[in-house]
């Protein structure tokens, strides 16, 4: 066991549910996000910064995509003879269909990739949060402190419709010992939300999974490590850098606009902390004669004829002559025709809008398009 190296795990999906039509044909860490990136992008990359070098992903269902996208790992230079990226196909024992019911559930199919790595901490993070982390801190204040276990989370405000997916936190503000730790609690306001994120004793880990098997337990927040409050050394760490956890089209239309935002820019991609994603060659954009474009980001090979306000182009996209497209997320190789006035919608891959339609969400509420639909 190699002292203070950390390995990283991955989950994939444990969000699908939420995301509703985002995930019918995709995992949650391959949703696409902001013009040209997905989801998983984010933490695979905050790893590979900060010095991670073996990853596990672990997959659920629907990750054909995400194995189109990471694939060997060579975009993030993973693509190793020993350690590197390694995708970690779904597997429980206990559940009977070979798939898992929790984290700790998917883990212990996992056990043995975790229990051959020489790392002596192993980084658990899920898909669900759109960050750029300097995780070399977190993993230095756990070692510091003398911690057993350190989750991270950050101040966020807590609103109803968001409960279902949110985990609080409760610290002693001195010593940082987690004392409460809610799951879907009945409060609101600004809470320590959870970040999804936990850094953990590979060996203490190795327990906890062979204590699960034992008991038929798999989720590692209640069965686990809620019951050993007060038993192990639990700390908390806040990351007070911009973090937005995706819960939702709301939530998730929310996050693409606060691209749109220079300050947000700077935070999620700073020069020494770069974004990586598979690299795809194409054009630059082709704007026509009667384009406008303002406030938008708009992605290589795209063609725009149209007005283009406040909204997030991926790859590929074609705007025709007289279109109006405003707070929109228009996601790759979808073709919009003329005279069409879109608002507030949120349109999957390989869709087709023809001609003088004319489609209006709202920020709360956004339309969206499934992909390769026709309207």
């Amino acid at each position: 066991m190699r002292e203070n190296k950390t390995m990283g795990i991955i989950f994939s999906n444990m969000h699908d549910s939420m995301l509703g039509a985002l995930t019918e044909v995709r995992t949650t860490g391959s949703v696409p996000f902001g013009a040209r990136y997905r989801f998983i992008d984010f933490v695979l990359s905050s790893m590979v910064n900060s010095d991670i070098q073996d990853i596990g992903i672990i997959t659920k269902s629907n990750y054909r995509s995400l194995m189109d996208h990471v694939g060997a790992g060579r975009d993030w230079d993973l693509a190793r003879k020993r350690g590197g990226l390694v995708l970690l196909p779904p597997f429980a024992s206990s559940a009977g269909n070979g798939i898992y019911r929790g984290r700790l559930e998917a883990l212990a199919g996992a056990s043995g990739y975790i229990r051959y790595n020489d790392a002596k901490y192993v980084l658990l993070c899920d898909c669900d949060i759109i960050a750029n982390v300097d995780l070399r801190d977190l993993i230095n204040t756990h070692i510091r402190s003398g911690a057993q276990i350190t989750m991270m989370y950050n101040r966020q405000e807590v609103h109803r419709e968001n409960l279902r997916d949110t985990t609080v936190l409760f610290c002693d503000p001195e010593t940082m010992d987690i004392t409460d730790i809610q799951v879907r609690p009945d409060i609101s306001g600004t809470q320590n939300v959870y970040m999804d994120t936990i850094l953990i004793e590979k060996q203490l880990l190795e327990r906890l999974i062979n204590e699960g098997k034992s008991h038929d337990s798999y989720s590692l927040i209640r069965h686990a490590i809620q019951p050993a409050l007060g038993k192990l050394d639990i700390k908390g760490y806040e990351f007070k850098g911009y973090a937005a956890k995706i819960s939702g089209l709301k939530s998730y239309l929310a996050a693409n606009m606060d691209l749109l935002r220079q300050e947000v820019r700077e935070e999620l991609f700073p020069k020494e902390r770069p974004v990586y994603t598979k690299v795809r060659d194409q054009v630059p954009v082709k704007y026509g004669l009667s384009a406008k474009v303002s406030n938008s980001l708009i992605a290589d090979g795209c063609i725009i004829n149209g007005t283009v306000e406040n909204s997030i182009i991926f790859r590929g996209v074609k705007v025709g002559k007289g279109t109006v497209l405003k707070n929109c997320i228009v996601m790759q190789n979808t073709y919009v025709g003329e005279n069409t006035h879109l608002e507030y919608v949120i349109t999957d891959k390989d869709v087709l809008i023809k001609d003088a339609r004319t489609l209006i969400g709202c920020d709360t509420y956004p339309t969206y398009i499934p992909k390769g639909s026709s309207i």
